[in-house]
């Protein structure tokens, strides 16, 4: 049996469906995925190893018109995963119609010269004769190597997709040592897991105002403390967060601690802070030490 493998870029508008896509294809949790737009901020690589195969897939920030720094850098960040793959994945979600993002994402396609696969996400919520109507609207703007659709949430089809990207990959070389999915430090899922649970318990302009550092980290046999620190923007979203007497930071904390215990294996006891940092999301310094920004700057 021949084995293959190869880096595979997941790109799409924001919330089609990427990170529950990724995660569905390895069969656990590897990024954070939320009903909010923009949740995935940074490109996350995400290990697969079967017997004839070995591939990393990279899923993207979404793919949108940027109105602040940090939404600069997000798209930067998702266009960049481009570079050094063998094939990219479109994701669509067929709930939603087709519009000027599109357009730009497949004109920007056109010059890659990447095998492209169409992949059409949340089918379940169609029928047959819709899904049918939708395809129809791309089958001529772009030279797709395949249209598979999935419903990435119910896992539909999707071992499909992964036995059609196969064929598209010609490396040999196993990237990664069988057993491990992720390539990102533990720091990092850590305060993805926090992110999470504020964009799941909040709304309005919290979510994308929120930033979390890892300040402390205190692994002892038997537990684990962790101290972290959440960035906001305004002293009111600072108020919102902790919620009357605490019990918003409270639920946060709660929820948090309970997916990082089933991670980590250890008891943990996760300790919460709140900074208001002014227009952190336009000040490149701040985005540079967040990890939002790979490359060294001068000044801010």
């Amino acid at each position: 049996m021949s084995f293959v493998s190869g880096f595979v870029a997941i790109i799409g508008r924001p919330n089609a469906g990427k990170s529950t896509l990724m995660n569905c294809i390895l069969k656990q949790k590897i990024a954070i995925a939320t009903p909010k737009a923009q949740t995935t901020r940074n490109n996350i690589r995400g290990i697969l190893t079967e017997e004839d195969a070995q591939i990393i897939f990279v899923d993207t920030p979404g793919i949108h018109k940027p109105q602040h720094q940090l939404g600069e850098e997000m798209v930067k960040e998702a266009w960049s995963a481009l570079s050094g793959v063998d094939v990219v994945y479109y994701l669509v979600d067929v709930t939603k119609e087709i519009g000027s993002g599109d357009e730009y994402i497949l004109n920007q396609l056109e010059g890659k010269h990447l095998p492209v696969i169409l992949v059409l996400n949340k089918i379940d919520l169609l029928t047959k004769e819709e899904l049918i109507l939708f395809l129809d609207q791309f089958q001529n703007r772009f030279d797709f190597k395949a249209i598979v659709p999935v419903s990435a949430l119910k896992a539909d089809n999707v071992d499909h997709l992964v036995e059609i990207t196969k064929q598209y990959l010609t490396d040999t070389i196993q990237y990664y040592p069988e057993g491990q999915v992720c390539d990102y430090p533990e720091q990092f899922i850590m305060a993805e897991i926090i992110r999470e649970k504020i964009l799941l318990n909040t709304r309005d302009e919290i979510p994308h105002s929120v930033a979390i550092v890892i300040e402390r980290i205190i692994s002892k046999k038997t537990k684990t403390i962790i101290q972290a620190m959440i960035m906001v923007e305004r002293d009111s979203q600072k108020g919102i967060i902790i919620g009357k007497q605490g019990a918003m930071l409270k639920r946060i904390g709660t929820q948090a601690r309970k997916e990082l215990e089933l991670i980590i294996g250890t008891k943990v006891y996760l300790e919460l802070f709140v900074r208001v940092e002014k227009d952190w999301r336009n000040r490149k310094a701040k985005l540079l030490q967040l990890g939002y920004i790979q490359t060294e700057i001068d000044d801010e």
